[in-house]
């Protein structure tokens, strides 16, 4: 049986990260970018998201509920996450080696006023990196969301969410509430009265 007290730790270190993100400069932040991602909406634009592992997989979540809907029901966004292409990402892989999977799709997908989301916990996946590089060579809005001691990634980021935490599952946490916020945001920017 799961001792309550390790139960207890995890959650009130989420409620923790969550507090401090709410009382920080996390506010203005997704405030920024879910107006950054309306901007390149309204113009035609779209989100493209990219990240390895745990952030590959909220990426492509993230993208479903841009293409799909969140908590109103409007058109479709375009959104489209880079690890979805299994074959092209490992031929690319292949040929070009793995620090280019998402730089390489940049520089075939993204157009000027895009918004590209860089996601690393760490901040310093090398492949991600390279992928916003390539996005503000291309004139993206860039987007880092990372943890605490992410400042590779911010530094490549026009827009930047630093998840206070240290702890991988925890900043994932946090990663997902952030996109699940610029979610709404950008829906009511758009869509609300």
């Amino acid at each position: 049986m799961a001792d309550p007290r390790l139960i207890r730790r995890r959650l009130e270190l989420h409620a923790r990260m969550v507090e401090t993100l709410a009382e920080g400069e996390a506010v203005e932040q997704l405030r920024g970018v879910a107006a950054a991602i309306a901007g390149s909406y309204r113009g035609g634009g779209k989100v493209i998201l990219f990240g390895n592992g745990g952030s590959a997989a909220d990426a492509q979540h993230i993208a479903g509920e841009f293409t799909g809907r969140m908590l109103v029901d409007r058109p479709p966004l375009p959104a489209v996450a880079l690890a979805d292409n299994a074959a092209g990402f490992s031929a690319i892989g292949n040929d070009y080696g793995y620090v280019e999977v998402f730089a390489r799709q940049i520089r075939a997908f993204g157009r000027a006023g895009d918004v590209a989301i860089g996601l690393s916990t760490s901040g310093g996946s090398a492949n991600v990196l390279a992928g916003m590089r390539v996005a503000r060579d291309l004139d993206l809005v860039t987007v880092g969301i990372t943890g605490l001691h992410g400042h590779r990634l911010a530094e490549l980021s026009d827009h930047s969410v630093q998840i206070p935490a240290e702890d991988t599952p925890v900043i994932q946490e946090g990663t997902m509430l952030a996109l699940h916020t610029i979610c709404v945001l950008v829906d009511d920017e758009l869509f609300g009265e």
